[in-house]
């Protein structure tokens, strides 16, 4: 392709991002149930002119046929909201309900952002299970076969072993310990459309028939695995065409918030973004990052970061941890504070001269922490206030939720856990390669015709 035709393609795809939003704004009274027959065309009309849209077949979005050979574009008109449960502090981790097979059931999956597979517990029967919320999941026969290429994605290079044709297994292992070991089926999932549309589309999944608790167990049914392979959710989603390929959540300190999938529910202007870096292709990764305590470099740079909802705590690698937590305590050395080795909460708690109440009565003896994203010419701080690294435990003491990663298996990463990522909105646009975020209340939930809860 020649310079002048991808400038002229470049020029059509911003054109028609444009007119799919006046698209999607026309539409958005419009109410269209899954499987119903869609109006056989639609029209934007500007001052100029008017654009001609055709329905896809058997989806909830639109299509234009441009001018130019090969180009055609999709406009997907609606996202998917999910209503989240669950803290930081005392519960441990966050949580939506999906609703998953015929007829659908709820099944309470825990959010993550560092896996791609969704797998629940399932009684395939089950050769080891954990204590579950709901009855275990009962599969369909519906088997997703060795040549699929979502299975080949769950397996390395090299390592995607034939036992039978008919069918994919799957391993899958976490950095507290715990493990999922199944097999691959697809099964409908019930969702619904902020527009209120309705849809059931068949995905796959992991049912997983011996799973091992890791050291961060909590009763559950399954993981929501949201990353960027081709197993996720997400993913599968987009390919089918129901959505754009974006993951965003917003998680409320006080417990709570909200999960989306598609990118019609923020204003893009006022999201600050860093690229995707294609070093760290695995996982959603801004890059490396330079540490800075209370405004002032600590010299510690280079540091490859990941952003991880499943986890619930921040890790820093060995060297960055024990120079911040030195930092940290030389510094509240000279303040009121005490060290509470007694408390057992996290690693490093401290005590006051009476119990504290929350972050708020604390926060000023701890400053504020940033992680600097250098993406090409541009700076971006990520930064974490004292209630995006501090709990109050029940003992009511302050403890630090920034963690030394060399204890979990990380190596060298260093993982922007869900502590971390409270009260604002994080958007992980695959479509553009962009990780983003803003500052936001998470406890007021986007307004939409229908939300999954």
């Amino acid at each position: 392709m020649d310079e002048e035709e991808k400038i002229r393609r470049h020029r059509a795809l911003v054109s028609n991002k444009r007119l799919c939003k006046s698209l999607c704004i026309a539409m958005q009274g419009s109410m269209f149930p899954f499987g119903s027959t869609l109006p056989s065309e639609a029209f934007v009309r500007l001052p100029d002119r008017s654009f001609h849209f055709q329905p896809v077949p058997g989806r909830l979005s639109w299509s234009r046929n441009y001018a130019a050979k090969g180009i055609k574009f999709i406009c997907a008109c609606s996202s998917l909201l999910f209503q989240v449960r669950g803290n930081v502090y005392p519960t441990g981790y966050y949580n939506v309900t999906m609703y998953i097979g015929q007829p659908a059931r709820p099944y309470f999956l825990d959010l993550d952002t560092g896996s791609d597979l969704t797998w629940l517990q399932c009684d395939a029967p089950c050769v080891r299970c954990v204590e579950a919320p709901h009855p275990l999941y009962r599969p369909s026969n519906n088997l997703v076969p060795f040549e699929d290429p979502i299975c080949a994605s769950l397996h390395a290079p090299g390592h995607h072993n034939c036992e039978d044709p008919t069918q994919c297994d799957y391993e899958l292992e976490y950095a507290d310990g715990g493990s999922s070991l199944g097999v691959l089926v697809k099964d409908a999932f019930a969702f619904n459309y902020t527009n209120g549309q309705r849809l059931n589309p068949r995905l796959a999944l992991g049912c997983g028939y011996n799973q091992v608790p890791g050291t961060s167990y909590h009763p559950l049914d399954g993981i929501l695995g949201l990353g960027k392979g081709k197993s996720s959710i997400v993913s599968q989603l987009h390919s089918q065409k129901l959505i754009r390929n974006v993951v965003g959540h917003c998680l409320s300190g006080g417990g709570g918030g909200f999960l989306f999938f598609g990118d019609d529910l923020y204003d893009s202007s006022r999201v600050v973004w860093t690229s995707m870096s294609s070093d760290y292709t695995k996982y959603y990764s801004p890059g490396v990052a330079e540490l800075f305590f209370g405004g002032e470099t600590t010299g510690l740079k280079n540091l490859p970061v990941v952003f991880d909802s499943g986890s619930s705590y921040t890790y820093l690698n060995r060297v960055t941890y024990q120079t911040l937590t030195s930092i940290m305590k030389k510094e509240l050395s000279a303040k009121s504070l005490k060290e509470a080795p007694e408390d057992e909460t996290l690693p490093l708690c401290w005590k006051g001269r009476r119990p504290f109440k929350n972050v708020h009565d604390v926060k000023k003896c701890f400053r504020t922490l940033a992680l600097s994203f250098t993406d090409g010419k541009t700076r971006t701080l990520f930064e974490l206030t004292p209630e995006a690294y501090l709990i109050i435990s029940n003992k009511g003491n302050v403890c630090l939720g920034i963690l030394n990663g060399a204890e979990v298996g990380l190596q060298d990463l260093n993982v922007i856990g869900a502590i971390s990522m409270q009260d604002r909105l994080v958007i992980f646009d695959n479509e553009k390669q962009m990780i983003g975020w803003m500052p936001t209340n998470c406890d007021q939930i986007p307004k939409s015709k229908a939300m999954n809860t």
